[in-house]
C-alpha cells in the first residue's frame, strides 16, 4: 500500500513527507489519518515541522499544520523552509540584521563555542552557534543559543533570577540562574524535545518547553 504521507522525526521536530501525485484533499485525509494514528507516540509536545516532497502554496502549508493540531497533541512552534533559494534570501536577511544589531549592541555571538571557550556579557547573549562540552558562557541577562548547549551557562549572574537559558537543544554540563543550580538532568543528558528553556519559577529552577510567543516578547537588553 502507498504511503501519501510519511513522517521522520529530526533533532529540532519532525519532517513530514508528502506524496507529490495523490489531489491536496486526498492528502489532507492522509495526514489526518497518519496523525490520529500516532497521536499516543507523540504525545503532548511542541516542535519544528519541515514539508516536503511536493510544492504547497502558503494556504496549502496552513492547512496541512491545523489538520496536525487538530489530530493530535502536538503544537507546532514554526514550520522551517526547504527551499535552498528562499532559505539563502532569508539567512542572507538575518545575518546583516544581526550583524547591525550586534554592532550597536554587543549582544550577539556568531559561531561554535568550543572545550576551553570562555565568553562573558554585561548583558544577555545571543549565541548563533552551539557551546559544547568544556565551554563556558557567562552572562547578566539571558542566554539564548540558536543550536545546540552541551556546556556550561550562567545566567542572571549579577543576580537577576528572572534571567532565562534557552537552547534548541539542551543538553547542558551545569546551568546556573543567579546563584542557583540547575539540577535535574545528569551531565550531557538531552532535556525534552526540541527548543526548551531554564527559568525560575516559584523559588525553583526548572525547564520546559519555549512557548510560541517567547522570541517575540523576550527583551534582551
Amino acid at each position: 500500500m502507498r504511503n501519501a504521507v510519511v513522517i521522520k522525526g529530526n533533532k529540532y521536530g519532525m519532517t513530514v513527507i508528502l506524496d507529490p501525485e495523490v489531489s491536496f484533499d486526498e492528502l489532507i485525509r492522509a495526514v489526518e489519518r497518519k496523525f490520529r494514528e500516532t497521536a499516543r507516540f507523540w504525545g503532548s509536545a511542541q516542535m519544528t515541522l519541515t514539508l516536503e516532497g511536493r510544492i504547497l502554496t502558503a494556504k496549502e502549508e496552513l492547512q496541512i499544520i491545523n489538520t496536525i493540531t487538530e489530530s493530535s497533541d502536538i503544537e507546532i512552534l514554526c514550520l522551517i523552509d526547504s527551499d535552498a533559494k528562499r532559505i539563502e534570501r532569508c539567512e542572507k536577511a538575518l545575518n546583516e540584521k544581526l550583524m547591525e544589531l550586534s554592532s550597536a549592541t554587543g549582544q550577539f555571538y556568531k559561531g561554535t563555542l568550543r572545550s576551553g571557550d570562555v565568553l562573558e556579557s554585561e548583558a544577555g547573549i545571543v549565541i548563533i552557534g552551539d557551546v559544547e562540552k568544556g565551554a563556558r558562557v557567562t552572562a547578566k541577562g539571558n542566554v539564548i543559543i540558536l543550536g545546540s548547549l552541551h556546556g556550561t551557562v550562567n545566567a542572571g549572574a549579577a543576580g537577576n533570577i528572572n534571567a532565562v537559558v534557552v537552547a534548541f537543544e539542551m543538553a547542558p554540563d551545569q546551568v546556573k540562574i543567579s546563584d542557583m543550580n540547575f539540577q535535574k538532568a545528569k551531565s550531557g543528558k538531552v532535556l525534552g524535545r526540541g527548543p526548551m528553556m531554564i527559568l525560575v519559577e516559584s523559588g525553583r529552577i526548572c525547564s520546559e518547553p519555549i512557548k510560541k510567543n517567547f522570541f517575540s516578547s523576550l527583551n534582551f537588553i
